[in-house]
């Protein structure tokens, strides 16, 4: 386990999956999931390459069948430490015999994680080390414990939006995506949680690549999250449903789910994202706590 310390923040980084673990501030609340598997056995973990769930858990790419079930490998493989410092570390997958009997592309996906007084910045970037076309999904699952430090009920919490707006939002029909029916979620005002709201999953955002911030809040004390993103297309918000789960995820997408139409071809796959040989992508989000 990485731990990486300044004076406002402590923070825990799992080599396995790049995963996000723990984030305390002074007063020691995590404000970070712990990973309960009665609810959900992850923390925060890194979607890659793919976001959500393959129609049939396969796809097709020039001519051959690949199997790959929901959000990808990424999480469940062994990332190395490339640099470190006490305040940041940057982690490195490449591809092995496990991802490419899945993915048949050659990656390198790093993971950077700083901190900065009371923020922790993560950044991803992904290189295309070939000479062919690759094409990839990527997301985040950061999850928040609701109440934090014990602070109210779930109920107590709220989720603000930056800029203020009428959001398109995209439906799940679980476990797929349906882009072509979107509806509306109004954020002119807070979003009050319960559990409700995710009777039907996630609540996808389509932000049409602009800068967005969601702030995770309460009622109760002056304690919270901020989550900025820049160009992230979508942002899921999700609890499992019907448990009634004592957190929440904020979810930084560069792709999504297959339709529920999809082809099932790669070449065809909704939001999918294409990166020339040798070049790299760039993505990331801030988290703020107070």
């Amino acid at each position: 386990m990485i731990t990486l310390r300044n004076q406002y923040l402590s923070v825990l980084v799992n080599e396995f999956g790049a995963e996000l673990t723990s984030v305390k501030a002074e007063d020691d609340a995590d404000y970070i999931w712990q990973a309960d598997p009665a609810y959900w056995k992850r923390h925060a973990p890194i979607l890659f390459p793919i976001v959500g769930r393959l129609k049939d858990n396969q796809y097709v790419y020039q001519g051959k069948t690949y199997q790959m079930t929901q959000h990808g490998f990424a999480r469940d493989q062994q990332f190395q430490i490339v640099d470190q410092t006490e305040t940041a570390v940057t982690l490195l997958l490449s591809q092995n015999a496990a991802t490419l009997a899945k993915y048949p592309f050659n990656f390198n996906l790093r993971v950077h994680f700083e901190l900065h007084a009371h923020e922790l910045a993560i950044r991803f970037t992904v290189e295309n080390p070939s000479d062919q076309l690759m094409l990839f999904s990527l997301g985040a699952h950061p999850g928040f414990n609701v109440p934090f430090a014990g602070a109210g009920n779930f109920t107590d919490y709220f989720i603000r939006v930056a800029p203020k707006a009428k959001y398109r939002k995209i439906p799940l029909k679980p476990p797929y995506s349906d882009p072509a029916d979107p509806q509306e979620l109004d954020f002119t005002k807070p979003l009050s949680l319960n559990h409700e709201l995710f009777k039907n999953d996630a609540l996808v955002l389509d932000l049409e690549g602009q800068q967005t911030t969601l702030m995770l809040a309460n009622t109760q004390n002056d304690h919270g999250v901020a989550i900025s993103l820049t160009k992230a297309p979508y942002v899921g918000i999700w609890s499992p449903y019907p448990k009634q789960a004592p957190f929440v995820c904020i979810e930084p997408w560069w792709g999504l789910a297959d339709p529920i139409n999809a082809t099932g071809h790669l070449e065809d796959k909704f939001a999918i994202n294409r990166l020339s040989g040798h070049q790299s992508f760039e993505a990331g989000y801030q988290l703020s706590f107070f």
